[in-house]
């Protein structure tokens, strides 16, 4: 990889006529060092096939083309389609979508996603490939700082989102983004995220039914975090928490994942 550059992101905006929009939460990167990051992060290698949500001004696109078999970028903003074809125009491995990436449907392939995504849609979108029918061998995330922290936060402090994630995989905190790195500038900093999901040979893999209904249920709970579990578990799960030596006098974000996959079993033969 080439040594980290500033990239005069107003000056190829204005170039093609351009502005960055509040309304899609456009951030775009004016440092490179947060691409050569996320791209290592992210373990991008020849076999390799990449969804990319949020190309932007395309410099982390092209960054991945380099080190992918194939990319595949989804854009919302139609106006940026231009300035993505003219600085694509060298990677023929790179396909542009103008789609919502909330509406795609992954291809029956091996793939990993990689984006620096709207704030507004962290959540959203990380269910989405979590919960689709194939899911990506891993995420890689330029988030916002503080919600890169919540995701990575396991028991005693667990939040609804982070155990979401840990039932499907193993979320890492990788490294601090300035606000100062992007145009228009944050009020907040942001961080990459890696999120490795778990395969079936995996002894933490859950089948996606499965999950869904232990999320469903710690939903529940979560929704009056502050009670206790014998006020907010639903009564016919009570007796297999306490099979499985869980005190229903705690709190939902003290139980790790292993102890609400304890709490329903599902039918082991799915496993």
């Amino acid at each position: 990889m080439e040594p980290p550059k500033r990239i005069k992101v107003i000056d190829i905006l204005q170039k093609h006529n351009l502005f960055a929009k509040k309304s899609f939460g456009q951030n775009f990167l004016k440092n490179d060092q947060p691409v050569i990051d996320i791209v290592k992060a992210a373990d991008v290698n020849k076999k390799d096939t990449v969804i990319e949500v949020g190309p932007g001004l395309g410099i982390l696109t092209q960054e991945l083309a380099k080190n992918a078999k194939k990319v595949i970028s989804l854009e919302l903003d139609q106006t940026l389609l231009p300035l993505l074809d003219d600085v694509l125009k060298e990677y023929p491995n790179v396909e542009i979508l103008n789609q919502d990436a909330l509406k795609f449907i992954p291809p029956k392939i091996a793939y990993k996603v990689v984006a620096n995504i709207p704030y507004n849609i962290t959540s959203h979108l990380i269910n989405h490939f979590l919960q689709t029918e194939n899911p990506p061998i891993s995420m890689t995330l330029l988030v916002q700082k503080e919600v890169a922290e919540k995701i990575c936060i396991l028991e005693p402090d667990m939040t609804v989102l982070s155990l979401q994630i840990a039932l499907f995989g193993q979320a890492k905190y990788v490294k601090k983004v300035p606000s100062a790195y992007f145009h228009p500038q944050p009020k907040v900093d942001s961080a990459i995220i890696h999120i490795a999901l778990y395969d079936k040979k995996n002894p933490n893999y859950l089948t996606r039914e499965r999950a869904l209904k232990i999320l469903r249920i710690a939903k529940t709970c979560f929704s009056n975090r502050r009670k206790k579990l014998s006020n907010t578990l639903p009564p016919e799960y009570h007796e297999q928490a306490k099979k499985s030596g869980i005190d229903l006098s705690r709190r939902p974000e003290t139980l790790s994942t292993q102890e609400w996959a304890a709490i329903y079993p599902g039918d082991t033969s799915l496993q």
